[in-house]
């Protein structure tokens, strides 16, 4: 049977109430998150370094409603771990009577999206469009306690158990990645008989660093690749920036297919990533990025690629870059330098399909993985909703 519906006043009492702010004090400050997803601490800060020296002290279990982004889901419940903490005139905190509504069954309630309908209907822009009188306005519903408490026991149980269900999503999702690179590195590290030894530059036979002139926006000019381009050992074409390369600079700036494009300025985890270009149109590459043009005779680029992406090659970037003010830097001489051994080109087409058919299982595992998730996902939003319509078995 559904429940009868209450107003928030019937078990809210705003709180207005102000501190003066102390300069040689600590401040936890409280953050409220969009889109129902509660509050988080926002920082910890002296006294000092709050402009605004009248500020509201949160309690533990009060309802706190952001007066600019409550229409897009800023309100929640202020947790144990931010009893204490301020914020400032541009929030508006609420006393709960637990006699009457539990404070973790309206955090489930504000959770399910439940003042999402309530709160459009309250003008066209989000900026003052929400007082203290509109959240005591607004209806919920409200079981006597005792079913309350059944209700939010047996939510937080099966919340719990989907929480277990993400996380175990999550390691799958995380092995599979792994294994692509697992088994790049197992194939180089016990090679066979025939393979030979080396370094990268003895099977490049030509490199130069990108272009570091001002790119532009117009689409006249050339697509530049540059390093946010290059994710997860592929290209992507988004974001570009375009260049008007002169006949001068064409040999060198515009790439071939079969260029193995490395990343030489990131952070430390991202230096020396590479991808192979594949691409049917026309690009240049920018200065971020060091161009490898590979003797095919002897060398397949994907094949290379993928040991520089794996995880022995990753290890090497990050023991020989060079560090600098916030990012990393692996030049053209130790890329060189990275010790390879391959095996003959009939071998290295072999193997490169061996690890294209595991790549595309890999790729059909995180897939469904995509897919479970995403049931994952619309699991809550349907037990909140059969809770709230008292429906919650």
């Amino acid at each position: 049977m559904p429940f009868a519906h209450t107003t928030f006043s019937a078990f809210l009492t705003h709180r207005k109430q102000f501190i003066r702010i102390e300069d040689t004090e600590l401040y936890k400050r409280a953050r409220v998150q969009l889109h129902w997803k509660g509050i988080l601490l926002r920082d910890e800060v002296e006294g000092a370094l709050v402009k605004t020296k009248e500020q509201q002290v949160a309690r533990q279990g009060e309802l706190l409603v952001a007066e600019i982004d409550a229409k897009v889901g800023g309100v929640g419940i202020v947790p144990p771990e931010l009893d204490g903490a301020i914020v400032s005139s541009h929030y508006f905190l609420f006393e709960i009577d637990e006699s009457k509504c539990l404070h973790r069954w309206l955090n489930w309630f504000i959770r399910s999206g439940g003042l999402d309908d309530q709160f459009s209907a309250r003008g066209s822009t989000n900026y003052a469009a929400i007082r203290p009188h509109h959240i005591l306005n607004c209806e919920m519903p409200l079981p006597q306690l005792d079913e309350q408490r059944r209700i939010v026991a047996r939510i937080e149980e099966l919340a719990a158990k989907l929480e277990i269900a993400h996380a175990l999503r999550r390691e799958t999702a995380d092995a599979a990645q792994k294994l692509v690179g697992a088994e790049i590195e197992r194939l180089f590290a016990t090679p066979s008989a025939g393979w030979n030894n080396g370094h990268l530059g003895d099977y490049v036979s030509d490199a130069c660093y990108g272009t570091s002139e001002k790119t532009i926006d117009d689409p006249s000019g050339t697509p530049i690749l540059r390093m946010g381009n290059i994710q997860n050992g592929r290209l992507v074409t988004r974001d570009l920036k375009y260049l008007h390369i002169t006949p001068k600079e064409y040999p060198k700036l515009v790439l071939q297919k079969g260029d193995i494009l490395v990343n030489r300025t990131n952070s430390a985890e991202l230096v020396g990533k590479s991808a192979v270009f594949d691409l049917d149109a026309e690009f240049g590459f920018a200065s971020y990025i060091i161009r490898l043009r590979l003797d095919t005779s002897r060398a397949l680029p994907q094949f290379v690629a993928s040991y520089i992406n794996s995880p022995a090659g990753r290890a090497y970037m990050f023991n020989e870059r060079k560090q600098m003010t916030g990012q990393a830097n692996v030049n053209l001489q130790k890329l060189r330098a990275l010790p390879i051994s391959l095996p003959s080109l009939s071998e290295q087409a072999r193997l490169l399909a061996h690890l294209g058919d595991l790549e595309s299982r890999v790729d059909g595992l995180k897939r469904l993985q995509s897919e479970t998730g995403a049931e994952l996902d619309a699991l809550m939003p349907s037990i909140l909703s059969k809770a709230f319509r008292g429906e919650l078995l």
